[in-house]
């Protein structure tokens, strides 16, 4: 599908044309200085985890619907989210071990943590929906009013939807 994606970000246009998803190299160079000028947020719910499973798929839904596919092919952990969506997630043991902290068991299935990560985010202005290729290589929609997150080390952008990021993040204090 050849279309003229426009991007109007609360920081400006990001035009990309003739791509079904766009590329974490062309976010990051088109978008990292206006995250680093943006607000910074903190996940202020805990979250439920476990260990993932090698090839095990995950389906992440939000409430607008499925947002992206992921499988774990490394040692990961699947997080879902204390959200209304109860979306789940796969995060590379490496990242979860630095953005929450063990609170206790929940069952024999999920322990519950705490979030300690930052992250930095734009709001998505833009009336049609679009793709990005998320960190993990799966296309990840945008829809407008969606939030275009980072981690503070600027390593990778992905998609927060709108509800589920008012859900889970506050304004840093």
């Amino acid at each position: 599908m050849k279309k003229l994606l426009l991007l109007g970000l609360l920081i400006g246009n990001l035009t990309y044309a003739n791509h079904i998803g766009i590329s974490q190299n062309f976010l990051k160079t088109q978008l990292t200085d206006s995250l680093k000028n943006s607000t910074t947020f903190e996940k202020f719910k805990p979250i439920l985890a476990r260990e993932g499973v090698i090839g095990e798929v995950i389906k992440t839904y939000t409430k607008d619907g499925l947002e992206t596919t992921n499988t774990v092919t490394e040692a990961s952990y699947i997080v879902k989210n204390t959200t209304e969506a109860k979306e789940e997630y796969i995060i590379p043991k490496s990242k979860f071990e630095k953005r929450y902290k063990f609170i206790k068991n929940k069952n024999k299935k999920w322990d519950i943590f705490q979030p300690i990560g930052e992250i930095k985010a734009v709001k998505v202005k833009n009336k049609d929906t679009f793709f990005i290729i998320a960190p993990w290589g799966e296309e990840m929609i945008v829809k407008n009013g969606d939030f275009l997150v980072s981690p503070l080390d600027y390593s990778e952008i992905y998609r927060i939807a709108n509800k589920e990021f008012f859900e889970t993040y506050q304004e840093k204090k």
